[in-house]
């Protein structure tokens, strides 16, 4: 068995026995944290691997909470049951934004993003749709409940925990999904476009289909997200998806290491954990502590954590 496997069953069983070591408050961050990384990975597929930068896959991940929210607040839907819909609809809305990205590259595809995240949280207050939406209110859902009773540790499988597996299946199957899609024919044809995209054209490489799709897939993981982060957090609003997330997925994905499939989890950690540390160094100004956080780490990686780890590795290596 080599090095690797082994690495791979060890974090298994780390993953696997960790809600079980911690309270229910820092699983529900871990939860968060895992749901963070499905949507930085969407993100790194379209920036990193497609080189077109968005600034607005928090709209993406709003759209995908509320087809949640709405299904299990409605239509008395399964939680689970939600998330292949939610996939769905995002893959639409991301097509749909990625006709107009045919055109658009760089700071002006970025601003275009930035202006759908701005509008969305809007649209959701718009009075005409509130009876689906909640209004300014937002939809209070409830967590679902584990499909039969535990106890290890001392410990019983509480709501956040199963949601913990629940997280924890998903990412997994989303972060396998990606991986194999990079690796494969359509994602050396998204890489060809991103490096000569006039050099893949000429090999046969169909610019318009490749880019839209890698917009709308981009757009499922990040619904996929959207919908786990509201049934773990058993609550939508307007305002809880501001401009602010949509720039945190970039920084996630920049942290992680732009091109890389786990970067995504060391990004995820990033957004989840850092802001609360600085608020813990400086009650006053922790955003001044974020911000040289960043720097610093920008500084020291700037290729991002898993930049950083494969350069240690080479070295290792010689």
């Amino acid at each position: 068995m080599n090095l690797r496997i082994q690495t791979v069953i060890l974090l298994g069983l780390i993953a696997l026995i960790l809600p079980w070591l911690i309270s229910d408050f820092r699983v529900f961050q871990v939860n968060l944290m895992l749901v963070y990384a499905i949507a930085v990975l969407g993100l790194n597929l379209l920036t990193g691997y497609g080189g077109q930068i968005s600034l607005g896959h928090g709209a993406f991940y709003a759209i995908g909470a509320y087809t949640a929210a709405i299904l299990m607040d409605q239509a008395q839907w399964s939680a689970y049951a939600t998330l292949p819909v939610a996939a769905l609809v995002c893959l639409a809305a991301g097509i749909l934004m990625g006709f107009p990205a045919l055109r658009l590259d760089g700071h002006y595809l970025a601003l275009a993003t930035f202006a759908l995240a701005m509008a969305i949280p809007q649209l959701l207050k718009y009075k005409g749709i509130e009876d689906y939406t909640g209004g300014v209110q937002g939809i209070v859902l409830d967590k679902p409940l584990p499909l039969f009773e535990m106890e290890f540790l001392g410990k019983e499988l509480s709501e956040d925990r199963w949601m913990y597996y629940l997280v924890l299946i998903v990412a997994v199957l989303m972060f396998w999904l990606a991986n194999n899609l990079v690796k494969g024919r359509i994602g050396r044809a998204i890489v060809a476009i991103r490096d000569q995209p006039i050099a893949a054209g000429a090999l046969g490489v169909n610019l318009t289909a490749v880019k839209t799709l890698t917009f709308g897939v981009s757009a499922a993981y990040t619904g996929v997200a959207g919908a786990l982060g509201a049934i773990a957090v058993s609550y939508v609003a307007p305002d809880s998806f501001h401009t602010f997330l949509s720039i945190s997925f970039l920084v996630g994905a920049v942290v992680g290491g732009l091109g890389t499939i786990p970067g995504a989890l060391f990004g995820a950690a990033f957004i989840q954990f850092v802001p609360n540390v600085a608020d813990e160094i400086s009650k006053s100004a922790p955003w001044a502590v974020y911000g040289a956080i960043l720097i610093a780490l920008i500084y020291v990686a700037p290729g991002g954590v898993m930049g950083m780890l494969n350069k240690l590795k080479r070295g290792d290596a010689k």
